[in-house]
């Protein structure tokens, strides 16, 4: 075989394996990594943010990279995003939903202003953009969509309420939509990191809720304290992580749930155990609750 030849079956080889990756909040954080782990590994991205210039620089010039401009709380941007991205490269492969914000508080404290906004970010957000995507999915009977939550979907916490709320909601919706769509080819992945070294817990992605009430005041003020000092020093590296996500995508069945980082195992355990638990405990109750038919 010729060198040319061999170069020109590497090149085919290279455009088989290649795909087109969407990722929403690619302008900082997670999205960066993620978006800059794809491109390393040969496949083209369609980076998207509030500012397609910034989401640019922060990934790096390349040739298989296209920056779009997405809100992921407003549905007529992730449909023109989502033509963008198939007018560009004809398809999308991966669909990251990975825009997110931060609303900390307790409950009694939290504005419903923001409890809303909260959920319209980090709930709708992405069922927003996976809606405007999955007519290209179905088109295509394959693709794979990726929604990142957070250990705080699978248990939640003081201080977590509006968070965890919107993580609970796209844990269901992720694996209700799975059966769904899995007869056109196309599979959900729940990714529910730890603590990550982001930019979660910085003054750009997190809102603190004022303290007005002074039976929450200490426990506020340990806890906005606690988690400004962990800023920067979390276990977890999400370039790990984004590398991790690349092998994933490559699995003809990726997991429907991937626990991201050893804290999220031990959530995930912890919280098997507890539901276990709390079978066990009124089991006799639970069980003699049919209706006696005549």
């Amino acid at each position: 075989m010729t060198e040319q030849e061999t170069t020109g079956q590497e090149t085919t080889e290279q455009n088989k394996n290649k795909k087109v990756w969407f990722i929403t909040g690619a302008g900082r954080g997670m999205g960066t990594d993620i978006a800059k782990a794809a491109l390393a590994a040969g496949h083209a991205v369609v980076a998207s943010g509030r500012n397609p210039e910034k989401v640019a620089q922060a990934v790096g010039e390349n040739e298989n990279l296209l920056a779009v401009k997405l809100d992921v709380t407003d549905p007529a941007a992730a449909e023109a995003a989502v033509r963008a991205a198939v007018e560009r490269f004809g398809r999308i492969d991966v669909l990251v939903n990975n825009a997110g914000n931060f609303y900390a508080g307790f409950f009694e404290e939290i504005t419903p202003e923001d409890f809303r906004a909260q959920i319209e970010t980090t709930m709708f957000g992405p069922m927003n953009v996976t809606r405007a995507a999955l007519p290209v999915l179905r088109a295509q009977r394959s693709g794979l969509v990726v929604t990142i939550s957070s250990t705080a979907g699978i248990a939640g916490g003081e201080f977590l309420t509006a968070y965890a709320a919107s993580k609970f909601g796209v844990e269901g919706w992720a694996e209700s939509l799975a059966p769904e769509v899995a007869p056109f080819g196309i599979r959900t992945m729940i990714v529910e990191p730890g603590f990550f070294r982001t930019e979660l817990l910085t003054p750009e992605s997190t809102r603190y809720a004022e303290s007005t009430i002074g039976d929450y005041a200490e426990r506020t003020e340990q806890t906005v304290t606690a988690w400004k000092g962990m800023n920067g020093l979390q276990g977890g590296d999400p370039a790990k992580l984004a590398d991790a996500l690349i092998q994933l995508a490559e699995l003809e069945e990726p997991p429907l749930r991937f626990a991201a980082g050893a804290d999220a195992v031990g959530v995930f355990e912890t919280r098997a155990t507890e539901l276990r638990d709390q079978a066990d405990a009124h089991r006799e109750l639970s069980s003699n609750l049919a209706h006696q038919d005549a």
